[in-house]
């Protein structure tokens, strides 16, 4: 399998909008912890809902256990709110957070969401693992989550039009990850939230990243204007080209091609 790439940018404030710049839009690739935005919006709809408390308690013991990304797992805090492990989710992918998140609603649940707002092929499938997946085992997925570029732009919409809940967007603006699309917008990764301070920030995202993939999704304002961008990028795990470095360039060259845009515009 060679590179390949799925890519989409949008004006969401216009529903007629043509693409900013678009590459195989509907084509399905692994986007690794993109697909965790499904699960902060299931677990946003149920405190909007009144079906969970946004101070419910919940503890790391028992969930399966994972480091990489994440903090959780190296501080002394055992239990956490349940908003807390998802402020811990959007700002720094937590996995552990992630899992515990998981195992209190369930993956089907999550699925369930995905539907109820036409996310697919948008997918979360699993829990994050500490281990390689064995395909060989009967059931088990074969990547955490998937989507095509078109379909993460379609879960924007939902949160732009207040469909998903606008919990999800506070819990974007606080990813401290942007090293790909989102570097064009030179934002500080560590002080780019203004939601406390009554305003939309300037940029929202999520991204995914495990080996051989690179996603970014979000969500970038300029006055009145709103672009949406997805941009998906899988390639073998070989050290043959592309590899890495090429990738991460021609992500910030959308972002630098969306930002001249809204600059212009």
């Amino acid at each position: 399998m060679s590179l390949q790439w799925s890519i989409l940018a949008v004006r969401l404030d216009r529903p007629d909008a043509q693409p900013w710049v678009e590459e195989a839009s509907d084509l399905v690739l692994k986007t690794a912890s993109v697909g965790k935005l499904l699960l902060l919006g299931e677990v946003a709809r149920r405190i909007d809902d009144g079906d969970l408390a946004a101070e419910h308690r919940v503890s790391r013991a028992g969930a399966p256990f994972v480091r990489d990304s994440g903090l959780w797992h190296a501080l002394d805090q055992g239990d956490l709110s349940v908003v807390d492990a998802c402020r811990l989710v959007g700002a720094v992918s937590d996995n552990l957070a992630t899992n515990v998140l998981l195992d209190l609603v369930g993956l089907d649940s999550v699925a369930a969401y995905g539907d109820s707002i036409g996310a697919k092929p948008m997918e979360l499938l699993d829990y994050i693992r500490s281990e390689a997946r064995d395909l060989t085992v009967p059931g088990t997925p074969p990547t955490l989550s998937r989507a095509s570029a078109a379909s993460l732009i379609g879960y924007l919409r939902r949160l732009y039009d207040g469909t998903v809940s606008s919990r999800v967007e506070e819990w974007m603006s606080l990813n401290t990850d942007l090293s790909m699309v989102a570097s064009a917008f030179h934002e500080d990764p560590l002080a780019h939230n203004m939601i406390d301070a009554g305003e939309h920030p300037v940029l929202i995202n999520k991204t995914g990243t495990d080996d051989g993939i690179r996603a970014d999704v979000g969500l970038v304002r300029a006055g009145d204007r709103v672009v949406g961008y997805a941009a998906i990028a899988n390639w073998p795990t070989d050290d043959s080209p592309p590899g890495l470095a090429s990738v991460l360039a021609r992500m910030r060259r959308i972002g630098a091609e969306i930002r001249d845009r809204l600059a212009q515009d």
